[in-house]
């Protein structure tokens, strides 16, 4: 049964996708935190459908982020099923020693430390060789992204 957020952009999460030659030429996308729940709670801003279409990776933070305010307002269980689906459906690294030493360095824009890490683990992705596009709606970690040189996937969302 599809869910109400994968019925309004066309989202069918899961594992199992299979990845063309096409697909590992185009860069992956860093899931940040704003995104996912702007799409899990149906928020006025809402993220492209293409990014749907990317492969998706994002800090092993972005499980805690998801679930922590769906808790805190007591709607765990009618998104539930939805943000199992997303977090599935995202490849998720883990806070190496080399992103959490990259996380303590100064940041172009001042970012708080859950951005602070989300922004390390993506600039650490590049930094080993991968093509990485960030979406995010969070104004300072676009800002600081930017001024790193790591390409956003939706500019106009800053």
């Amino acid at each position: 049964m599809r869910t109400a957020a994968q019925a309004r952009t066309g989202c069918q999460t899961g594992r199992g996708h299979g990845r063309t030659r096409r697909d590992q030429a185009r860069s992956v996308i860093y899931l940040d935190t704003s995104v996912a729940l702007a799409w899990l709670l149906a928020e006025d801003r809402q993220p492209p459908v293409s990014v749907w279409d990317g492969t998706l990776v994002s800090s092993r933070l972005l499980e805690d982020e998801i679930w922590a305010p769906l808790h805190s307002r007591g709607i765990a269980d009618p998104h539930g099923e939805a943000a199992r689906q997303l977090i599935g459906r995202v490849a998720l690294l883990e806070l190496t020693p080399q992103v959490l030493t990259r996380a303590l360095d100064a940041f172009p824009a001042p970012l708080r430390a859950i951005d602070a890490l989300h922004l390390a683990s993506c600039a650490h992705l590049a930094d080993q060789g991968q093509n990485v596009e960030l979406a995010s709606y969070d104004r300072r970690m676009n800002e600081a992204a930017r001024a790193m040189d790591v390409p956003l996937f939706n500019p106009e969302a800053a």
